[in-house]
């Protein structure tokens, strides 16, 4: 039955779940939109940054530390497979570069399924998040209410990052002209190095943070994947706005239709991209003309 409590719970869900939503999607849009590069491991490695936060969380049973490691492990990963990997194909065909990243996201999920075996594993969520919050006109977990404020600042310390520093200029205009950011002599592949391993890294210290809210798998990154994809066409390929605006809408339409038919939630989404698409094929706040 449809009550006011009950619409604005999933309200509340929608801005939690999409404000993940646009985190991931926000590391995915910088490394498409910079290196051109369809990352189709990113959902394994939102997966591999949960279970490297587990391991750590078991081991010093902090929920700080455990983010910090998730993140940071993630980031190394991601440094590593540009490195070796990713950069040889950047100037490849995009089915090599798909079938690439769709081989690394395969071989991380494989071998956490080695390590840790597919049976589900959980870290709750710190002392200072646990129970619930009375909000005068319903009670919502506390550990939702921190995962808004969590994605909220990590998305505002990204912009900062984009739009306020050389660094972030230098990859604007790399995901503009990467050619003519090399012609004026800058070293493209080090800045492009940097933005894999930041695009990488969000996804995992995404993965740590959801952590507590679902329980992890080795398959979590799939479906987080798929829909990761359809934020970033419905926001616009390479616009760090688009992700976020993309991120929000996802997860109201995705909490929404779930209330009154979960079977069709993802229906929903899809539908919703398919019109925008239809609209405006560039994305909400895409650039016309971009590939």
């Amino acid at each position: 039955m449809l009550t006011w409590p009950n619409f604005v719970s999933q309200l509340f869900n929608g801005l939690a779940s999409g404000a993940l939503l646009a985190l991931i999607s926000a590391g995915l849009t910088i490394i498409y939109g910079t290196l051109g590069v369809l990352n189709l491991a990113h959902g394994a490695l939102f997966m591999l940054g949960g279970y490297a936060g587990y391991v750590a969380f078991t081991a010093t049973g902090s929920y700080l530390i455990a983010v910090v490691v998730g993140a940071l492990f993630v980031l190394v990963v991601g440094l590593l497979l540009e490195w070796t990997l990713i950069r040889r194909f950047y100037h490849r065909p995009a089915e090599d570069q798909i079938l690439l990243t769709f081989g690394i996201g395969i071989v991380i999920v494989e071998l956490v399924r080695l390590a840790f075996g597919s049976l589900s594993k959980s870290v709750p969520p710190p002392s200072w998040a646990g129970g619930i919050t009375q909000l005068g006109f319903m009670i919502y977990p506390t550990y939702r209410i921190a995962v808004m404020l969590i994605a909220a600042v990590t998305l505002l310390v990204l912009y900062l990052v984009l739009y306020r520093t050389r660094l972030g200029m230098v990859v604007r205009a790399g995901i503009e002209d990467a050619t003519m950011v090399n012609i004026l002599g800058i070293n493209v592949y080090r800045v492009f190095l940097v933005v894999f391993a930041i695009g990488a890294m969000t996804a995992g210290y995404a993965g740590i943070v959801n952590a507590p809210v679902v329980a992890l798998t080795p398959d979590i990154g799939d479906g987080i994947l798929v829909q990761t994809f359809v934020v970033v066409v419905i926001g616009g390929v390479g616009s760090f706005f688009g992700a976020i605006v993309g991120g929000l809408l996802s997860g109201e339409i995705l909490s929404l239709t779930s209330m009154f038919n979960p079977a069709w939630s993802q229906v929903m989404l899809f539908a919703t991209m398919t019109v925008v698409l239809v609209v405006r094929p560039q994305g909400l706040l895409g650039v016309r003309g971009r590939e």
